[in-house]
């Protein structure tokens, strides 16, 4: 075939084309590296130098005139395909919105915010750590060594051997007396913990916790009870009380568990509160002294306490929700409940 007939042959398909995958289809016969323009340029080097030089021009023309048609005829295809896609979602812009529905905040973000503030307003800045710790952090520096018993109660997911799912906020107090080097400190902790446990009414895998911390010279048990006293009342209302009761924790000694009474029976006790007319809500006490030693704290120059919130216990508390599992569903129901007015 000699090259005008090529050429009319390739114009012709490439005119004849419907879509993308034809008209590739012709670009691979007309111009691919065995086609038959590219086999006659194979034969250019056993012609005489005026001859040679007649039939590459000739060569270089009809490849000009086929590859500029393949490009206006993909432009044409391309322009086509996007304006009838175009048409097909075009949007009646007289059609009323779907609209925003809204929904009610979880009440753990909004007790968490209430907590946060409170201590904002007490002087207090907000540290956050990470999920992901080491062992170093999440126990040693909490005073929980290897063989601790301490360990058994926290049920811990681990990583590999040295990283793990943090079991509590504490890690954050570390890395902050870090960064402190030795000075004083007065923050809180807030973020997700994570435990091996069953998930039940008032269980779960995860939970949030917000700790407190403040370290400073002179600081005793009467300034975490002040503390703890006006955090309550703020969030729970003025006529509640606190009850401090003794408990363990390594990380400080002595160690309190905090009550508040119960505002079914204003402390007189009922069923809500087994009798006792106080609810556990809280654990805390005064920074152990090797815990300071061990982040870089002198203890004969300073002291300090320490507390730990689950956010999830307030919220029961507050709220009256009777199971943990509310909190993690997503259930709009449950949440209209919560709306901000």
């Amino acid at each position: 075939m000699d090259l005008d007939e090529l050429k009319a042959k390739a114009l012709k398909a490439i005119k004849d084309a419907k879509d993308e995958l034809e008209l590739t289809n012709v670009r691979n016969l007309f111009l691919s590296k065995k086609s038959e323009i590219n086999q006659k340029m194979g034969t250019l080097k056993d012609l005489k130098e005026d001859e040679r030089k007649s039939l590459g021009q000739k060569i270089n023309e009809t490849r000009s005139a086929i590859t500029d048609a393949f490009t206006q005829k993909f432009n044409d295809i391309k322009a086509y395909n996007l304006n009838l896609k175009l048409k097909r979602e075009t949007i009646d812009i007289s059609l009323p919105g779907a609209g925003i529905k809204n929904i009610g905040i979880n009440p753990l973000y909004l007790v968490e915010d209430e907590i946060i503030n409170i201590f904002l307003g007490m002087g207090y800045s907000v540290y956050e750590g990470s999920d992901v710790e080491t062992d170093h952090f999440n126990f040693e520096l909490m005073n929980i060594p290897k063989d601790h018993p301490a360990r058994e109660m926290q049920d811990t997911f681990y990583i590999d051997k040295s990283l793990l799912m943090r079991t509590h906020t504490s890690p954050a107090q570390a890395h902050a007396m870090e960064e402190a080097k030795g000075g004083p400190v007065r923050i809180i902790c807030p973020g997700k913990c994570f435990r091996r446990d069953d998930d039940d009414l008032i269980h779960s895998h995860q939970f949030k916790q917000i700790e407190g911390l403040l370290i400073d010279k002179n600081i005793n048990i009467g300034h975490l009870e002040k503390t703890l006293e006006t955090f309550v009342k703020k969030l729970f209302g003025e006529k509640r009380e606190i009850r401090m009761r003794s408990s363990y924790f390594p990380f400080t000694e002595p160690s309190v568990e905090v009550d508040v009474s119960c505002d079914k029976c204003g402390g007189k006790g009922c069923p809500v509160c087994k009798g006792t007319g106080y609810l556990e809500i809280l654990g805390a006490g005064i920074v152990n002294p090797r815990v300071l030693k061990l982040n870089g704290y002198d203890p004969k120059e300073y002291s300090g306490f320490a507390f730990g919130i689950g956010i999830e216990r307030v919220a029961i508390l507050k709220y009256g929700i009777d199971d943990i599992r509310r909190f993690y569903t997503n259930d709009i129901r449950f949440l209209d409940e919560f709306k901000r007015r």
